[in-house]
């Protein structure tokens, strides 16, 4: 089995961060989002990462340190993408072999080993559910349709969802699947969402569902962002200068280099990058990347990028782009 991580989409709801990095790279405390996925799937064969052009040099760096292939498809923007299941078609059509395929963005507590048993077991195409318990809520995902543990009817987004059992971008295909993947792409315009492609599949195959329980998170939005790092950070405090008037609450993860100084409180729930600079400032339920400047600011469930600088502001569900300076009068 070869396990595919997709990892190749450009983020655009979480631009301006992701216009410089790619989503699956983004922190989670010390570790990225896709180290916490890698790690959840790394023992079930050889991992591959399907990616694009643009963030290929910032994966590659990634998986210096680790047993992992890159596949790199021919796309710098959004505008030149694939999409998601003409990039697996490209993989699948490239290895050739049953697959275990996994959203690099994808962030869940559960372990894999039942799901994947279950597929040994069928030996029939297998998608991960999960009762998101709400009929409206359902409607923003792909949607099972389920006659016992086979599904019977897969849908996109629909009007009128006929569960709540959604897609969660966890799949496992046998190798026959390749092929279908190919004729799918070539005969549909659909080629972005892989739903689309799972309701064509259970007109011709047997697909069954795998519900999971636990906690789950597809990071599409800046606040689902940081409700999954809040639920995966671990507390890592690097050698930095604290202020004898500053507090640290925990759970907190802060890169070397980093100053707090004055009566800053930083955390819980706090990400500081490298060399930044936290005056007299308020930090909690945030990620502030690399050489940001904070003085007389407070910053809550925002994401401030690298080489910013805030005076006497308040931040509340922001999303600063790199580069900003931004103050308020004194």
């Amino acid at each position: 089995m070869k396990v595919v991580i997709m990892a190749g989409g450009y983020a655009t709801r979480l631009w301006p961060i992701t216009k410089t990095k790619a989503k699956p790279l983004l922190p989670m405390g010390k570790r990225r989002i896709i180290d916490i996925v890698y790690d959840k799937v790394k023992s079930f064969g050889t991992v591959v990462v399907s990616t694009n052009r643009r963030f290929e040099p910032d994966f590659r760096k990634w998986a210096e340190d680790k047993d992992v292939e890159l596949f790199v498809e021919d796309s710098m923007s959004e505008e030149e993408k694939l999409g998601a299941v003409r990039a697996l078609a490209e993989v699948a059509a490239y290895l050739d072999d049953e697959m275990l395929v996994v959203a690099g963005d994808n962030l869940f507590s559960f372990t894999l080993e039942g799901f994947v048993e279950f597929y040994r077991e069928k030996g029939e195409p297998v998608t991960a559910l999960y009762d998101v318990g709400d009929y409206e809520l359902a409607k923003r995902y792909g949607v099972a349709e389920l006659d016992g543990r086979r599904i019977v009817g897969f849908m996109e987004k629909p009007a009128s969802p006929p569960s709540t059992l959604v897609g969660i971008g966890i799949y496992a295909f046998p190798r026959r699947v390749c092929g279908l993947l190919s004729e799918y792409v070539e005969g549909n315009a659909k080629a972005d969402n892989i739903g689309d492609f799972m309701g064509w599949l259970c007109e011709r195959e047997e697909l069954y569902g795998y519900a999971f329980s636990g906690n789950w998170y597809d990071i599409g939005s800046p606040d689902s962002y940081i409700e999954a790092f809040k639920t995966f950070m671990e507390h890592s405090v690097a050698e930095v200068e604290v202020d004898r008037r500053a507090k640290i609450i925990e759970p907190v993860a802060i890169e070397e280099g980093v100053k707090i100084i004055g009566r800053s409180i930083v955390g819980p729930y706090a990400y500081i990058g490298r060399n930044c600079v936290i005056e007299n400032s308020d930090v909690c339920d945030s990620v502030v990347f690399d050489n940001v400047i904070l003085r007389r600011a407070k910053v809550w469930r925002s994401i401030v990028d690298e080489d910013c600088e805030i005076r006497n502001l308040d931040l509340s569900g922001s999303i600063i782009g790199a580069h900003a300076k931004i103050q308020r009068g004194e």
